[in-house]
């Protein structure tokens, strides 16, 4: 079929195919079509014929989908001019999420080999045509290789943590063995402790008596230090330090080479105490004896650690309740310090990792109201890191004589900066439950509680305790790094309690000057051991 205009427009001829019968013919009346006109007419064409060519194309590619022009075109246009986005990248998430899902509760292929880094696996995806699934499958997989291989390096640096705190460093094992060596051939070394004119001061109530038991000659002498030059009144302060065996000569080397004038030091050993006897101690004796007890300080501490359950924080707080320190006879010392001084009214107790940056005099002045024990509560402060701990945070209340005995709930308190009242204190069978306890502890296997000598004196000092002001003693400096350096500054005494002592490299910088400022660097021993400031 043909059809034909006439060079005049008008009209019309509408012809076969093969042009010899004219089907139809029309003519039309005479008309003036302008040239705008046309110009109109070609421009409005001009502008519909590509959407007319975008439609005819939409409708051709939909039929593969088998769907009519108009069910296409509505679906095309329908939320457009709805105002509705189209809802493809949508559902692209959705699928991706499922397959997501999918691949979360299925088993990892055995062998699977792992890409090093996330751009290897793009490369890979490419190369090989991953569909969505092997993505997600090998993304799976690097991950959790990437949380194995973090929590080994955080269990292995809390490992190597827990021996760098446990060592001695070799500065201070030189200045021992050197100080040592002193004792023997130095008759100055060897001189008596206090002079024989100020023994009787050595029992005087009306002076200050602190105590300190310790095997670390350099933390005693900073200990002393601290508090000789921080009293109002270093005149009235009585030192008692008492150390081990091994340590005497060093500690009484040190402290007859360097008098703190005008305080007054006693050095004494544990040998030396007639009062520690086997009859006397025999769960100490128990303690530092029994095989299973030593095998549990100073064997494997990984043996027996589920490290695919634990936390690196719990693991941690098992790694320091594993201190071969908390066995020393030096550290169960202070539950026995009426019987090892029977002639004092009164003494405060210092830890050898404390600083005294105050007069502590007042403490003598303040009133116990009856109880033995003066100590700082650790259940309420601003620091929740250090002051939130509660017997719950001790003991294993699962056992049934912990249960049975104790409140969870009870707030516990401090030790490294206690006033004792030692005249309260024989008046009370403190000592014997101390003993009733760890008894009980070992007989149990060590389930009751793991943490040192606190746990016992918790449950032993029960109803003896009388709370004094949290700033005589700041806790955590041994282990908590965010400590507010202001808190610290007005703090009486201040303790390194936790692993990272300030002696040890281990220490926090920014801790370690408000303990270095008293060790006297100048000295002999302490250069020559290269015992160096930091």
């Amino acid at each position: 079929m043909q059809l034909h205009f006439s060079p005049s427009m008008r009209s019309i001829t509408i012809s076969s195919s093969n042009g010899f019968i004219d089907l139809m013919k029309i003519k039309v009346a005479a008309r003036h079509i302008s040239y705008r006109t046309l110009f109109h007419t070609i421009l409005i064409l001009a502008f519909l014929l590509p959407f007319v060519f975008i439609l005819t194309a939409v409708v051709t590619l939909e039929g593969v989908n088998k769907c009519s022009s108009l069910d296409c075109l509505g679906r095309r246009l329908g939320p457009r001019l709805l105002g509705r986005a189209d809802d493809s990248g949508q559902r692209l998430v959705k699928d991706f999420y499922k397959i997501l899902n999918q691949v979360n509760t299925e088993e990892l292929p055995d062998g699977l080999k792992l890409p090093d880094t996330f751009s290897q696996l793009v490369s890979e995806m490419k190369n090989k045509q991953y569909d969505a699934k092997t993505f997600a499958l090998m993304l799976r997989a690097m991950m959790e290789k990437l949380e194995r291989d973090i929590r080994e390096s955080k269990f292995a640096e809390l490992m190597n943590k827990h021996f760098a705190a446990s060592a001695i460093p070799k500065g201070i094992h030189c200045l021992s063995l050197r100080l040592t060596d002193e004792y023997s051939s130095n008759a100055h070394a060897r001189k008596q402790l206090p002079s024989p004119e100020l023994l009787p001061l050595l029992s005087d109530n009306s002076y200050h008596h602190m105590i300190v038991s310790t095997d670390n000659i350099l933390a005693a002498s900073v200990v002393v230090n601290s508090a000789v030059e921080s009293s109002l009144q270093p005149e009235k302060i009585v030192f008692h330090v008492i150390t081990d065996k091994k340590t005497y000569a060093g500690m009484h080397s040190w402290f007859a080479l360097n008098p703190i004038s005008p305080a007054i030091v006693e050095v004494k050993g544990v040998h030396q105490f007639d009062w520690l006897t086997r009859e006397n101690v025999p769960v100490l004796e128990a303690v530092e004896s029994h095989n299973g007890i030593r095998s549990y300080y100073h064997g494997n501490h990984v043996a027996g650690a589920n490290l695919s359950e634990i936390t690196p924080r719990r693991f941690a707080s098992k790694l320091q309740a594993r201190s071969p320190k908390y066995i020393s006879l030096l550290n169960h010392l202070r539950i026995y310090i009426p019987e090892l001084f029977p002639n004092l009214n009164k003494v405060v107790f210092l830890d050898d990792d404390v600083v005294v940056q105050r007069d502590l005099s007042p403490l003598w002045e303040i009133d116990l109201e009856g109880k033995v024990n003066g100590a700082v509560e650790t259940c309420r402060g601003e620091d929740e890191w250090v002051m939130s701990k509660r017997f719950r945070n001790y003991f294993n209340f699962s056992h049934p004589l912990i249960a049975k005995n104790l409140n969870p709930d009870e707030c516990a308190w401090a030790y490294g900066m206690n006033i004792f009242d030692l005249s309260a204190w024989r008046k009370t069978n403190i000592r014997e439950t101390y003993h009733s306890w760890l008894k009980e502890n070992l007989k149990s296997n060590l389930t009751m509680w793991k943490l040192g000598t606190l746990p016992p004196a918790l449950i032993a000092f029960k109803g003896h305790v009388h709370p004094i002001e949290p700033s005589w003693h700041m806790l955590g400096l041994g282990y908590q790094n965010k400590t507010n350096i202001d808190s610290v500054k007005k703090a009486a005494v201040i303790h390194y309690n936790g692993q990272s002592k300030p002696w040890l490299q281990i220490g926090f910088e920014h801790l370690r000057p408000f303990w270095t400022k008293y060790v006297n660097y100048s000295n002999d021993f302490v250069r020559n051991c290269h015992i160096l400031e930091s």
